[in-house]
């Protein structure tokens, strides 16, 4: 009896000159917690373990995910694989007033440490930027998790390139986590820059426009638990949802033309950018996730990767990322 194919592992890309090294592609497990539709905790780990099996060993999480649900299903693979993980999450995600004081920082780590009973993190994000606490003071008290051996490398989430360089200057940022996309490529203008200056990594979440871009939505009434996202973001109301799924059909024939998916041939044309640049695609589904790291192993020609910039270029898609709540929380 044969045994199944199994994709070629992902090489592997620096977070940082000198940085740690990951899979060149991770996995953000946001969506085991529910937030596009039922997960069942049984599964999820089955997909976690095959990540693992697979080669890609970059997760990422967050304590707002599920509101801790994210990171007490995390700690089940732990448990087993500990030291196959290059383990990533996050701390102050809300709009609340502080999250970014040094007492929260201390008891932001102790919470999610406890929830995914390890004694680290291997990269701890500020989620949002605190608007009330200067980044200095929340980079410092990051920095004492550094000392303290709770936390090995620091990164931040949604910062402009003027707050990253306050940030540098504390302590060394190893990856900041951006929304980067054929969809959505602001950070092209300002802080890819700036990161490639002070030698920080890009670790691009919603590599796949939450979806759009996979090729499989061909009408409005494909998108699975489609009034969550529309209350989330409005490139799913119905109008700006329609001009975006339009905009992937010629993305889904260049693919098919190179034989690969239309989510392949958008990650593949993402790593392309740079070897600095780490996208984190997640799935509920294990053969999604095994089609996407084919993308690791693709190698594309610039002319593709050209025509592709030219078909997608800045604010192509339909409708702001976030509801005016959430741009609010943008450090741009």
């Amino acid at each position: 009896m044969t045994e199944p194919t199994q994709p070629p592992k992902p090489s592997r890309r620096a977070l940082g000159p000198g940085g740690p090294q990951v899979s060149a592609i991770g996995y953000g497990a946001m969506g085991l917690s529910g937030v596009y539709g039922a997960a069942d905790d049984a599964e999820s780990l089955r997909l976690l373990h095959r990540l693992l099996d697979l080669g890609v060993d970059f997760v990422d999480t967050a304590d707002a995910y599920g509101d801790g649900h994210n990171e007490r299903l995390i700690a089940g693979l732990l448990a087993e694989r500990r030291q196959e993980v290059f383990l990533a999450t996050k701390f102050g995600a809300t709009a609340d007033s502080g999250l970014g004081r040094p007492e929260n920082v201390r008891r932001s780590i102790d919470a999610s440490l406890g929830r995914l009973g390890t004694d680290h993190v291997d990269l701890y994000y500020l989620h949002r930027l605190d608007p009330d606490t200067p980044i200095e003071e929340t980079v410092g008290a990051m920095a004492e998790l550094v000392q303290a051996g709770k936390v090995r490398h620091l990164g931040l989430s949604e910062i402009s390139a003027r707050t990253l360089r306050r940030a540098h200057a504390v302590h060394p940022i190893a990856a900041v986590q951006q929304e980067y996309s054929l969809f959505t490529r602001e950070p092209e203008a300002e802080l890819l820059p700036a990161m490639r200056e002070l030698g920080v990594a890009l670790v691009a979440y919603s590599p796949l426009g939450r979806g759009v871009l996979t090729g499989a939505f061909r009408e409005v009434s494909d998108v699975e638990n489609l009034q969550v996202r529309q209350q989330r973001y409005p490139r799913f109301a119905e109008e700006s949802l329609r001009h975006n799924i339009a905009l992937v059909q010629p993305l889904r024939e260049r693919a098919e033309e190179l034989g690969l998916t239309s989510a392949q041939l958008a990650l593949a044309w993402l790593l392309a950018q740079g070897d600095d640049i780490v996208p984190i695609p997640g799935s509920r589904r294990i053969g999604n996730v095994e089609a996407n790291i084919v993308a690791a192993t693709t190698q594309l020609d610039r002319r593709v990767v050209d025509e592709l910039s030219q078909l997608f270029p800045a604010d192509v898609a339909a409708g702001e990322r976030y509801h005016p709540d959430g741009m609010a929380r943008l450090d741009r």
